[in-house]
């Protein structure tokens, strides 16, 4: 039974997208219990989205050593992490433990209750849906829900964009691996497309894994805006002044359904079932064979006019 002043750790690691679609149910715990304190675990250069959206009033970090013991055999705990997991009146772990290590660890340091969501998302739910579903103990049933992030508005990129004086199509052409991205030769001309018909100013995005992307676009494309390096707060940020997002299967395209943009998601060899992003306003291609380059340029550019 949880009283009504109460305190949650979540525990959290995985990618962008995995964090994204774990949303709701952070979200599920907040409505439930609005004047909560929602402490949450994960990798802080993602978990910070939770934070500034007031999901959540507290990050750490999983990389710390204290977490680690959680993973071993027969671990000792210091008086001051048993004194830290006692005064939460539930922990939600989301951090892989087939074996129940993990949960089993937790209950040794003091932890009044445990539940476990499996972060391997399988069969037909999707991951949304999956992830949620270990709060029906608590009597929470929320399936179908989408992501929902409010993060402070930046008046530095409404400047930077308004200078363009039209509305901004944000494309990231990347992904985490290379079997996930169109063509982007395609991209290249979806933009040039926008272009020329005037109206919407495209503008891409690059990360970290994107460089040899980013070469081939300022090559291509020299007077074409482009951002890189930017932390999610300010991809976050940007995608807030911008109209229109389309991009591969990737955390930044859950990160722009999130925020209620215009969204079009291009897949291939991933299951959009389970993988989709969600949101009111995202339209999904899916290569019907699994290889993205079946997309055709006019394919994504129907879709992309239509959404604009």
């Amino acid at each position: 039974m949880i009283a009504k002043s109460v305190r949650f750790l979540i525990l959290r690691g995985g990618a962008i997208g995995d964090f994204i679609v774990t949303l709701p149910a952070i979200a599920a715990l907040r409505e439930r219990w609005p004047s909560a304190y929602i402490e949450l675990i994960g990798y802080p250069h993602v978990a910070l989205l939770a934070r500034e959206g007031k999901l959540v009033d507290h990050v750490d970090s999983l990389d710390k050593a204290g977490i680690a013991r959680f993973f071993s055999h027969n671990p000792a705990f210091p008086d001051e992490q048993v004194a830290h997991i006692r005064s939460f009146d539930l922990v939600l772990s989301y951090l892989h433990d087939p074996e129940g290590m993990v949960r089993n660890n937790l209950l040794l340091a003091g932890a009044k209750q445990v539940l476990y969501g499996s972060p391997i998302v399988n069969g037909t739910d999707h991951a949304v849906d999956h992830l949620i579903q270990p709060l029906e103990s608590l009597a929470i049933y929320a399936r179908g829900r989408h992501p929902q992030l409010s993060v402070p508005s930046d008046p530095r990129w409404g400047q930077v964009l308004a200078e363009w004086g039209q509305r901004t199509a944000l494309i990231h052409p990347g992904s985490g691996s290379p079997s996930k991205n169109w063509p982007i030769d395609r991209f290249i001309e979806l933009a040039r497309r926008l272009r020329e018909r005037g109206q919407v100013q495209p503008v891409f995005l690059f990360g970290e894994a994107d460089r040899e992307i980013e070469q081939k676009i300022a090559r291509d494309l020299p007077d074409y805006p482009r951002f890189h390096s930017l932390s999610l707060l300010e991809v976050a940020g940007l995608m807030r002044a911008c109209g229109l997002y389309v991009g591969n299967d990737s955390g930044i395209s859950h990160l722009a359904a999130a925020l209620g943009l215009p969204v079009v998601a291009l897949f291939g060899p991933s299951s959009a079932v389970r993988w989709a992003p969600r949101g009111e306003k995202v339209t999904l291609l899916q290569a019907p064979d699994g290889a993205i380059a079946s997309l055709s340029l006019d394919q994504v550019w129907e879709a992309v006019i239509a959404a604009a």
